[in-house]
């Protein structure tokens, strides 16, 4: 099969990409394509494989590449259907003969142009990053299999990269090389392991592995970084480093597989919002009614904006009205209009979102006096002000923070707007459901503050881990101050732990006080507080004299009191 000669994990590679790769041989065969590549062009990969790129499409490229136009600077263009496309032509390597074409959307060319440069020197890069780096990365695939190793592997392992690549873990592990293989504790706690490693030239590694999983929940690689330990006065600075490398290299391979990711705009890796933006998807090709249920902070507005962006009323106005805390004539106006605003061009929002959407934000705090217009103007499709009627052709995008089922019951809501409204309900989950959300939009925020101000601060992985089992009750908003706050009140270049406010600081927050639950004699609850209390200053602060100093008392008191309890 002329498949066959496209390695597998580059098949796979490609499968991830934003847009159409193709390969051909020297006899314009196709020899493979992409997924993207058979939507765009609206062909089956199994009637392509083999083809005559020419026969199959004689209006695409057909001169360029008869002529093997692929000196690599001059971007083609061609038409198929009524969409326009870019396209480079260039040598590929791994078929004799052959010919890579990369082609995009015209309309999606620009944001994807430096994605596609990485794309096709990934090798390049990779390989550059792994030879100039200080630390072994060692990359396996879900089965154990090495993948790609540093340079660096010969001066700490004694074995040359060739030596390695193709070679089990297992066997490795049998034969010496190291010991224990990270990579096979990996595998089979599927989780992150850390730990020290020795190997056969007597060396020791500090290993920090990494599983990346599919969306299946599937390890389909083991990143590991390593670092030689064997001299000690250097770990604590090194550690650091290291795992900064690790959980962002970790990063860029999972951004590589989000392939729902958006004008940078929808960070997500949570199950629940992979669902939530299917569903967006999904109804912005038809013009329902959308009521959206959500805690403040989760974006809402952000959902409403980008389901009217995917819909065919992109290029209509957004218009989004906040019905809360607006003096209720305030809101009429702001809704409606009145005669002279009307005069004087402005004949309100529901107007001025004809041909778009028009978002209700906290819906659930209308009057009931303007529920009745509101419904009103939904249900006929007009809306009548003082200067006469006009026709409305708009779609209404309404979200609420509470139960509006309950403020139906108790007569705060009118019900048959509820109706109305409520015909696609999607309801978007709190970030303390989606934990695996906090890390992504931490780095996602850092990043675009960090430009912002020309500053480059980094979080410590042991902080992220604190961020992402925060409750987080104002969601993504309050994630998003926070994160802008660290960056611009810190100093130094690595934000810590003691960096967080008090409350978010659960060795601070008061989560280990005594919880009175009965009546003690008083004696026995002040022993009980006593020893409390020298358990977290001896945990936190080791040396007595320290832990005077934060408690406030004599050293020789501090050590008088461990003695008495025991410590």
């Amino acid at each position: 099969m002329l498949a066959d000669s496209v390695s597998e994990d580059k098949k796979e590679f490609a499968e991830t990409l934003p847009f159409g790769v193709v390969i051909l041989n020297a006899d314009k065969h196709v020899v493979w394509l992409n997924r993207f590549a058979c939507s765009e062009l609206y062909c089956s990969r199994e009637q392509m494989l083999g083809a005559s790129w020419n026969a199959a499409f004689p209006t695409i490229l057909a001169d360029e590449i008869a002529a093997e136009a692929c000196d690599g600077s001059s971007p083609r263009q061609f038409k198929f259907g009524d969409q326009h496309f870019i396209a480079q032509i260039t040598r590929y390597e791994g078929v004799e003969g052959g010919l890579l074409i990369v082609f995009q959307q015209m309309d999606r060319f620009e944001h994807l142009v430096k994605q596609m440069d990485s794309y096709k020197n990934l090798d390049v890069d990779l390989k550059a990053i792994f030879d100039i780096s200080y630390d072994v990365i060692y990359v396996s695939d879900g089965q154990g299999i090495t993948l790609r190793v540093s340079s660096a592997s010969e001066r700490l392992w004694g074995y040359k990269e060739s030596e390695l690549v193709g070679k089990s873990v297992y066997q490795l592990e049998k034969e010496g090389v190291y010991s224990p293989s990270i990579t096979r504790l990996v595998l089979e706690k599927k989780e992150k392991i850390s730990m020290t490693q020795t190997t056969k030239t007597g060396r020791r590694l500090m290993v920090v592995g990494v599983p990346i999983m599919d969306e299946n929940g599937q390890i389909i690689r083991v990143v590991n970084a390593s670092r030689d330990i064997t001299e000690v006065s250097r770990l604590k600075n090194e550690l650091t480093a290291m795992k900064q490398l690790s959980e962002g290299y970790r990063q860029e391979l999972m951004n590589l597989r989000i392939k729902n990711d958006i004008d940078n705009q929808l960070i997500y890796r949570s199950e629940k919002m992979k669902r939530v933006i299917l569903l967006a998807e999904k109804i912005s090709k038809v013009d329902s009614t959308v009521l959206l249920f959500g805690e403040s902070g989760v974006g809402k507005e952000l959902i409403a904006s980008l389901i009217h962006k995917w819909s065919e009323r992109e290029s209509g106005p957004f218009i989004s009205v906040n019905c809360g805390g607006i003096p209720e004539s305030v809101l009429e106006m702001e809704l409606f209009g009145s005669l002279e605003a009307t005069v004087n061009g402005h004949s309100g929002s529901f107007v001025t979102a004809n041909g778009g959407t028009l978002f209700l934000d906290d819906i659930d705090q209308l009057p009931l006096s303007l529920q009745v217009k509101v419904y009103r103007a939904m249900q006929e499709r007009k809306v009548s002000h003082a200067a006469g009627t006009a026709p409305l052709n708009l779609r209404v995008i309404a979200s609420t923070s509470v139960d509006l089922e309950e403020r139906v019951r108790k007569g705060l809501f009118r019900k048959d707007l509820y109706y109305l409204l409520n015909v696609v309900p999607m309801a978007i989950p709190p970030l303390r459901e989606r934990r695996e959300d906090v890390i992504p939009l931490i780095l996602h925020f850092a990043d675009r503050i960090n430009k912002k101000y020309g500053i480059s601060k980094k979080f410590n992985p042991r902080l992220l881990k604190t961020l992402q089992d925060y409750e987080w009750p104002g969601n993504a908003r309050e994630l998003q101050n926070i994160v802008e706050r660290l960056l611009v009140t810190v100093d130094s270049e690595w934000i810590e732990i003691e960096h967080l406010p008090e409350y978010m600081d659960p060795n601070r927050s008061g989560q280990k006080l005594i919880q009175i639950n009965r009546i003690v004699p008083l004696k026995e609850a002040v022993e009980s507080l006593e020893k409390e209390l020298l358990t977290l200053a001896q945990e936190k602060y080791g040396s007595t004299t320290k832990m005077a100093e934060a408690l406030g008392v004599n050293q020789s008191t501090v050590s008088r009191k461990l003695q008495q309890y025991g410590k």
